[in-house]
């Protein structure tokens, strides 16, 4: 697993799958699942898969943890706590990064 930046920002790849397990995910699947993860959406099959993973990853577990530093450090915010032309500027560059995706 490495990182690497790209134009939307840092994204971790892999070649291959964290274990030769088929049921466990390669390290790019898992990065796409924490936020799910981290917001208790996860459907239960797919936490416990994860945490399969992160017990062997080193790289998605500190991943993992900086997602939750992240989160603590913005939990606070709120949306009338940002200057509205920030606000719309996150706003529209979320919308355009969700249509990159399909």
């Amino acid at each position: 697993m490495r990182l690497r930046e790209a134009g939307n920002g840092p994204r971790v790849t892999t070649d291959e799958p964290a274990h030769p397990d088929a049921e466990d995910l390669a390290c790019t699947e898992e990065v796409e699942v924490m936020t799910d993860y981290l917001e208790g959406d996860l459907p239960a099959a797919e936490a416990r898969r994860l945490e399969r993973h992160l017990e062997t990853c080193p790289g998605c577990t500190e991943y993992l943890d900086q997602m939750r530093t992240i989160a603590g450090s913005l939990g606070g915010l709120s949306e009338e706590s940002l200057p509205a032309e920030m606000r719309d500027g996150l706003i529209a560059a979320f919308r355009d990064f969700r249509r990159s995706e399909n």
